[in-house]
């Protein structure tokens, strides 16, 4: 009963790597077309990244050129917790 419990939760909490996952790309490829700063739904996906890029950015130096590669940092992390939590449950 309690490893399908805990397997369930681990379930959701890959799904919402995912879903966050596919937030941060999202909000990395608008930021290639210049967006209005004052859509609501741009600023709900730069107040949902900009935590995590902030956090990134303390420890690691991501810009290079131009280019910031605190996006891709991020969702390189959030895959290893991933395959960390899968591994995890597998073992359960």
């Amino acid at each position: 009963m309690m490893v399908e419990i805990i397997q369930g939760l681990g379930g959701i909490l890959i799904g919402l790597i995912n879903v966050y996952i596919w937030v941060v790309i999202i909000a990395a490829l608008l930021t290639f077309v210049n967006p209005d700063p004052y859509n609501q739904i741009v600023q709900v996906l730069y107040r949902l990244t900009n935590p995590a890029y902030r956090f990134v950015k303390r420890y690691i130096r991501t810009d290079f050129g131009g280019l910031d590669l605190a996006p891709l940092i991020v969702i390189i992390g959030l895959q290893i917790i991933e395959v960390i939590i899968r591994s995890v449950l597998h073992s359960i």
